[in-house]
């Protein structure tokens, strides 16, 4: 189980954290007659009051006043662009839920045992589960990887993708590293006994399925015993496990203590058929043996994993680009092959082999690809439902299907509440989205398609090694782009409407900025590419909506002109003409249903104020996020992807973000004063509105005291140094002044050589003093040789190829001996 011991302290709870624990239910209500109807009168009036601002204000005032001032026309024309935008979003918001009412009132679940005589027949697919980690806490890989391996599916296997640094010099880092690294071995160690104890049984059930149609009361009391196993074992394990916070509260209570229950039901059902049989005086039961057998197959399934662990910055010929998409694209470029270990003068290089005997490192082959970030949650029958999805006939097509992720209920601090508001809704805007084929893949979690994958595949050569790529890296939101390449192949993709899996949100500002500012950039770089997928599947014939379109385009594009949007509406005094009570009448419905959604999700109707304030002060984030897409647009270069951090300690905010909310207030409280003083009273009411929840926004979330340490560390970041730091820096600096004074001592031994030549005295033998192997790799001697990862400096005095990664090491041998 995860050691919580060994991570962070726990956080504190905040005044006003979250208290509910129990999450949302797995299955979402079905919503009744008054609610789908309150959702379609919602849009037809956002459409109505909208038309009736534009008619009766707007065109109202042009044909009142003509044109009679640049000016004016030119405020007017951009009220109404602003106003057209944000009531569009608001109008898509609209339209998402209402889908997702739709698919929630017609959705059916599958019955258990549907599902299990589905992979009773021969199923062979095997998943492959892969977790990108980059200086994740030991405790949170371990709780992720656990729900992945109490998962219930034939073949599973399930890789840590590590992209830390593999020789870090910090002792701290390192050990935290070492820890992450043994967390895939304790978890096999631990599934060891009741693997084989169930597939012990398993072969015993399948003899004894042979001999008779239906199962023996003997039989049954064995599976019986099983079950009950099955449920101590357990319930042993959650005993063990520490909760230090709710996430571990929602391990205990959801993976653990509720697969313990399904067993025990189990047992209490079969406890109750062997009593019937009994009472009948009948050796037999009404239990098939089929469906004995499907039952003790599940217990194999579910306690049977094969987890590993693999490190692509061990490797010079796998990318090291510093993002989560090259991670996931380094492994399963190597799925289905065979590769020995190359040393060479810049490390170990992969080089195909045809035998898999002869091998250093064999990758299995997968049908399915399940990605899942660190921070998240499976519940237990997420793999079984998702692929039986995938593998009906109507779906063949379907690229990648998903749950969108909800947030852990019980959060310890007010932002992280928030948050996880706004991921729950996000939730049920999603499951909308495919109601209209409009879905997009969400990276935290997802069940891909192998065969998918490889038609969006992109090979390219850098440095003379083949690198291929699968999810795209031009951009920092990697999954919204991969999923319109796989629409120009002819794939789709579709969210399953049921609650299967939870991550982590952002618990503080710091870390919340982080992930926001890398949210609102991609966007409009994506967008072009978009617009030529319709091009593409219009000319193939296909049918494209104008509510899949608009869906999608705002997905992409509502974070810049909502930004913008609302910075015009902050900053300029527009003329109180253009004012009207239909613009608030047109956001009325958006607002009266988000109000009525998150009451849906367990949180407060006064809630939808909150997250207007908490929006108000991570506007300056989207900007930011905006503006970095629009600098890699026109500087042709990516922007570097920022992880965000999954720690228990606060994370510092920038002074930018904590600075900009302050202006805002201040700026607001300055329209205030000066519309109030010109009796513009429907922009002194907007600013006083916006300066009071911005306020509470930035006490709330920010906090006042957390403000000003941010900006007192930002002050006096120059006084301080990192000693690693610099200890890499003159390591650095000193290792180029050898390669600069390598690179003249030939030039020097020409020169003597030559004059003692003209005096006809030979030359003194000198000795070579690059690294042979090196000269020999490279083809060249002297100057700066390259530098791979955290190795000696290729061709400095004294250095020598990689070593091979010892067998108890966890990394490729690792890997090779998992396979």
């Amino acid at each position: 189980m995860p050691d919580p011991s060994a991570g962070a302290p726990t956080r504190r709870r905040q005044w006003g954290a979250e208290r509910r624990t129990r999450p949302l239910d797995t299955l979402h209500a079905r919503p009744s007659d008054r609610k789908l109807v309150s959702g379609r009168v919602a849009i037809i009036l956002t459409i109505a009051f909208w038309l009736a601002y534009v008619v009766y204000t707007v065109i109202r005032q042009f044909l009142d006043y003509g044109t009679e001032s640049f000016r004016f026309t030119t405020e007017a024309l951009s009220y109404l662009v602003v106003v057209t935008f944000l009531t569009f979003s608001a109008l898509m918001h609209l339209v998402a839920r209402q889908g997702a009412m739709e698919r929630f009132a017609s959705h059916v679940r599958v019955p258990r045992a549907e599902l299990d005589r589905h992979f009773a027949s021969g199923h062979d697919a095997p998943m492959t589960v892969l977790v990108p980690s980059y200086a994740e806490e030991p405790d949170v890989v371990a709780t992720t990887l656990w729900s992945a391996a109490l998962q219930e599916y034939p073949s599973l296997r399930i890789v840590l993708l590590v992209d830390d640094a593999p020789f870090p010099t910090d002792p701290e880092t390192l050990d935290r590293l070492e820890r992450t690294r043994a967390v895939a071995s304790r978890i096999q160690e631990q599934l060891e006994a009741p693997s084989r104890r169930f597939h012990e049984a398993l072969f015993s059930a399948e003899v004894e399925a042979d001999a008779a149609p239906f199962a023996s009361t003997q039989a049954l009391r064995t599976l019986v015993e099983h079950h009950r196993w099955a449920d101590a074992w357990l319930r042993r394990q959650a005993r063990e496990h520490d909760v230090a916070d709710h996430v571990d509260r929602f391990f205990h209570d959801q993976v653990l203590v509720g697969l313990a229950d399904e067993f025990g039901l189990t047992a209490q059902a079969l406890e109750s058929a062997i009593a019937d049989a009994v009472a009948l005086g009948q050796d037999f039961s009404e239990v098939t043996s089929a469906r004995a057998l499907e039952l003790q197959r599940r217990l194999a399934w579910t306690f049977t994993a094969e987890l590993t662990t693999f490190e692509r910055k061990r490797y010079v010929n796998l990318s090291d680009e510093a993002n989560k998409a090259m991670n996931l694209n380094a492994y399963i470029g190597l799925m289905g092959g065979a590769y020995a270990f190359d040393e060479t003068a810049s490390g170990t290089v992969l080089r195909t082999v045809d035998d898999p005997d002869a091998a250093d490192l064999v990758v299995p082959a997968s049908d399915y690809v399940l990605t899942l970030d660190a921070d998240s949650v499976l519940l237990r029958d997420y793999c079984l439902r998702l692929v039986y999805f995938l593998e009906q006939p109507e779906n063949a097509r379907v690229a990648v299907t998903q749950t969108p992720y909800s947030s852990f209920r019980g959060a310890a601090t007010r932002i992280e509440r928030l948050a996880g508001a706004t991921t729950d809704i996000q939730h049920i805007l999603h499951q909308g989205m495919s109601r209209h084929d409009a879905t997009f893949w969400v990276g935290a979690n997802a069940v891909i398609r192998t065969k998918a994958l490889q038609d969006i595949e992109e090979v390219e050569t850098v440095g003379g090694f083949e690198v291929k790529r699968y999810v795209q890296d031009r951009t920092v939101i990697e999954d919204t782009e991969s999923s319109v390449d796989l629409g120009m192949h002819g794939w789709t993709l579709v969210n399953y409407p049921e609650r299967l899996s939870y991550s982590a949100t952002p618990p503080d500002f710091g870390s919340l900025v982080v992930q926001r500012r890398r949210w609102a950039n991609g966007g409009l770089l994506i967008l072009p590419k978009y617009i030529r997928q319709v091009r593409e599947r219009r000319a193939r014939g296909e049918r494209v909506g104008i509510v899949e379109m608009s869906l999608r385009v705002n997905y992409m594009a509502s974070i810049a002109w909502a930004s913008f949007g609302l910075i015009f509406l902050l900053a300029y005094p527009y003329d109180s003409r253009l004012l009207s009570p239909m613009v608030l009448l047109a956001a009325l419905p958006y607002f009266w249903l988000l109000s009525s959604d998150l009451k849906y999700c367990g949180y407060k109707r006064t809630d939808v104020f909150r997250i207007y304030g908490f929006n108000l002060i991570l506007m300056p984030v989207n900007v930011a996020g905006v503006l970095k897409s629009i600098q890699q647009a026109l500087t042709a270069k990516k922007i570097p992807f920022a992880r965000t951090p999954k720690v228990r300690d606060r994370t510092a905010s920038p002074a930018l973000y904590v600075l900009a909310p302050y202006a805002i207030v201040a700026f607001s409280v300055f329209t205030f004063v000066r519309d109030y003083g010109a009796q513009n009273w429907g922009n002194a009411v907007f600013a006083a509105f916006n300066a009071l929840l911005a306020t509470y926004a930035i006490v709330a979330y920010i906090g006042v005291w957390n403000s000003v340490v941010d900006i007192w560390l930002w002050a006096t970041r120059w006084m301080y140094y990192d000693p690693a730091a610099r200890a890499a820096r003159r390591a650095a600096r000193r290792a180029a002044r050898q390669a600069a004074r390598r690179a003249d001592r030939p030039a020097a031994r020409g020169g003597r050589r030559h004059g003692r030549r003209r005096d006809g005295v030979g030359p003194a033998p000198e000795p070579v003093l690059e690294d042979w192997y090196a000269v020999l790799y490279f083809g060249h001697g002297g100057g700066n040789m390259p530098v791979r990862h955290d190795a000696d400096v290729v061709g400095a005095a004294g250095a020598r190829p990689a070593t091979s990664t010892p067998a108890g090491a966890t990394g490729p041998r690792q890997e090779r001996s998992a396979a």
